[in-house]
């Protein structure tokens, strides 16, 4: 005798709406969540004024050099030579022991123009200066 197994396939059953519900709330308050962070941070609000105004965490601001591709340096917008930064970095360090100092190279600049910047900032006290890159397409 030959027994069915029609009922036992007919009777495993998984519902999928009570997933999607919970994905779907999720997805709301994530949304939710991204919105009022930005929204936080768009208020117009009218600072007080101060006798000592500036940021509090001017001591960590990071310092961004940038190498053009003929090899010239720049800080801010103003080009510098070796000396003047090993002296900007070593200040920036003297104030603060954790500042950072990203370089930026050009990608036609040879590398030896990165890496001599690259020099400068470890002689001056940056231990781990970083190499910013941008993502490509």
């Amino acid at each position: 005798m030959l027994v069915s197994d029609r009922e036992l396939e007919s009777s495993i059953h998984l519902d999928f709406v009570p997933m999607a519900d919970v994905l779907f709330n999720l997805l709301i308050f994530f949304l939710l969540a991204t919105t009022i962070a930005q929204v936080e941070r768009e208020m117009n609000i009218a600072l007080p004024f101060a006798t000592s105004g500036g940021p509090i965490s001017a001591a960590l601001r990071e310092l961004v050099v940038n190498v053009d591709a003929e090899g010239r340096v720049f800080v801010g917008g103003r080009q510098i030579e070796d000396a003047e930064l090993k002296s900007m970095i070593t200040d920036a360090v003297a104030a603060n022991p954790d500042q950072k100092v990203t370089v930026r190279g050009d990608r036609t600049t040879p590398y030896a123009n990165v890496v001599s910047v690259l020099d400068v900032c470890k002689g001056s006290g940056i231990q781990e200066p970083f190499l910013d890159t941008m993502l490509s397409n």
